[in-house]
């Protein structure tokens, strides 16, 4: 072997060989089909590697081969099949070293007779198993400009075990062979994974959608608009009507795009819509959405959103700004006011906060309309390139100010977007028109919870409505619970209060309405001054309030101990004059601590 190694190079480039027959040929091209249908057919590449390393490692008699690949980025290269003399599978090495990195660098089939002679030949292999190496054939596989990896077969079977010019040529085809099926195949799965992740972005704008608010009516005094910037979007709004007939919305954009962006605008828009049926402040829902993103979103990601109450009857609108876009109101003289948020997004921290809420505003429109939209609006492009920014907002809204509130929304849209042109971010707004008040408000009288409310003034902090059953009490101790919180009272003040609103909301069950499942039962709780107040308003038969007394508790008779309970619990007990003289009006007051 010494000898060979002093006559003759260390490595060869290929050559043609002309000694190569018919029927060589013929066998060649019979197993590079075979690896190719293999390749094209198996939908497990992991397995069509080791199949292709066993083939060309047998047909050119090689004790032993391994199939190696480049990483990503190019550095190392891996052995991602082996067969024979000596298992590697999963060895790695740096691309620039050992015979097959040269190989795979120089883009250059070679053939080594000796082995132990070659600079590049990496011996710990050997030394670890015990065999000898004595001759390597290495191939690249590469594909125009594209470097795959390189198949290497060690010792030849038979004879001295040395390699020969004709087997260089054989592996220098089968291994551009292998490399082209190897880079079809990982095309394949690509495109596979492509169209998996494509239904899977379309599932996720389907349901997307669905989160949108029904606009079938065209008279309602709300209407929204969504255009996903790309399959998936990171906006949305909603509006949903409450009991008492006034309306809740908001409108958000998330920070950053794709899937992660819009499963955080699902949850915000859940927890929205889920808190604000009865949470009626827009300053302390707010806040309770950000205390829940804080604990979950992703470093980084945060929520501008604005949102807040609209009543149709009065025509005012409160809201609350968190970081969001200010919102512009088009007064019906013509004239626009803007409002700035003055607190920071959702997500960031449950720290800044000045208090316990988010700042509110209070708007009357009077026949005017409130906008709200994302910033995909005003840095939209329009048809010259420019941007639409806000001053062309207002254009369009201005000069479209008595036009139906689809058509006003519309316009604004088209303005930025246009078949073939790609978004340059999410386009959403949401109007609030008021000009529609006077119908409305004639479809949507007032009900029993303002009536309630106006009794007691105060800030209305939660309002629950519930059947006269009592599984459906604990809705309505969540709902003390968290208004206590809301108010900063103690533990043992919420504890009482609790306990109290329980055992009256069991009289009014037991006694009212005589275990009848399908009554009645409205809940305000409500702050006023330093007073935490539950006002329990049932439709039964109007009791005689004189009868309602406790009695002695060493009076053995039953009945009378719950009315002496709940005196104990609370600082005042009372019945109040019920709206319409209908029914019975509860008004339990416990001083906060």
């Amino acid at each position: 072997m010494n000898e060979t190694s002093h006559q003759e190079p260390a490595y060869r480039t290929n050559e043609r060989d002309p000694a190569l027959d018919n029927g060589e040929v013929y066998d060649q091209l019979e197993l590079l089909s075979e690896m190719g249908r293999d390749f094209a057919s198996s939908m497990d590449l992991q397995a069509s590697l080791e199949r292709a390393v066993a083939h060309i490692t047998d047909y050119v008699e090689a004790e032993g081969g391994a199939l190696f690949l480049l990483d990503d980025d190019d550095t190392v290269l891996r052995c991602h099949a082996c067969v024979g003399a000596t298992e590697i599978t999963g060895l790695t090495l740096p691309s620039d070293q050992g015979i097959v990195g040269r190989c795979v660098q120089n883009d250059k089939a070679e053939i080594v007779r000796d082995v132990q002679n070659d600079p590049s030949f990496y011996g710990k292999v050997d030394e670890q198993t015990g065999y000898t190496t004595r001759s390597i054939l290495c191939a690249p596989m590469t594909v125009k400009d594209e470097r795959i990896g390189a198949i290497e077969l060690i010792n030849k079977r038979g004879g001295d075990g040395l390699f020969e010019d004709q087997d260089l040529h054989l592996l220098a085809t089968m291994s551009a062979s292998a490399g082209l099926a190897i880079l079809n195949a990982r095309m394949a799965e690509a495109l596979v994974e492509q169209e998996r992740l494509a239904r899977e972005l379309e599932l996720a704008a389907e349901i997307q959608r669905s989160l949108l608010p029904d606009q079938d009516e065209d008279d309602f005094p709300l209407f929204g608009i969504n255009v996903p910037a790309r399959t998936v979007s990171g906006d949305f709004f909603d509006f949903f009507e409450l009991e008492d007939g006034r309306i809740g919305f908001n409108l958000g954009d998330v920070s950053g795009k794709g899937m992660n962006a819009a499963l955080l605008m699902a949850k915000t828009a859940s927890l929205f819509r889920c808190l604000g049926k009865t949470i009626h402040q827009p300053g302390r829902l707010l806040a309770r959405i950000n205390a829940e993103i804080c604990e979950t979103a992703t470093r980084g990601m945060f929520v501008t959103m604005l949102g807040g109450i609209f009543d149709p009857r009065t025509g005012i609108v409160r809201f609350a700004n968190a970081g969001h876009e200010p919102p512009l109101f088009l007064d019906d003289n013509g004239t626009f006011s803007s409002f700035p948020a003055d607190a920071p997004p959702l997500g960031i921290s449950p720290f800044l906060l000045d208090g316990d809420h988010y700042p509110e505003e209070e708007l009357r429109l009077d026949g005017g309309r409130f906008f709200v939209f994302t910033d995909g609006v005003t840095e939209g492009y329009r048809e010259d390139g420019s941007e639409l920014e806000v001053d062309g907002l207002k254009e369009i809204l201005g000069d479209n100010q008595r036009a139906a509130i689809r058509d006003q929304l519309s316009l604004v849209v088209d303005s930025v977007y246009r078949a073939g042109v790609k978004l340059r971010d999410d386009i959403t707004l949401l109007v609030i028109d008021d000009q529609a008040r006077e119908s409305v408000s004639t479809q949507r009288p007032r009900q029993e919870p303002n009536s309630i409310g106006e009794v007691e003034g105060g800030e209305e902090l939660i309002s629950v409505r519930i059947p006269s059953q009592p599984d459906c009490l604990k809705l309505v101790r969540n709902a003390i619970t968290q208004a206590a919180q809301m108010c900063e009272c103690n533990e043992e003040m919420t504890h009482d209060v609790v306990i109290a609103v329980d055992e009256a909301l069991q009289n009014v069950i037991r006694h009212a309405y005589d275990n009848r499942p399908e009554g009645d039962i409205r809940v305000s709780i409500r702050r006023t001054g330093e007073n935490f107040v539950v006002l329990i308003r049932d439709y039964a038969d109007t009791i005689d309030t004189s009868k309602v007394q406790p009695r002695e508790l060493d009076d053995l008779r039953p009945g009378g101990l719950g009315t002496h309970f709940m005196r104990e619990m609370m600082d005042e007990v009372s019945f109040l004059s019920p709206p319409e003289d209908k029914g019975n009006l509860l008004r339990l007051v416990k001083r906060i601590a």
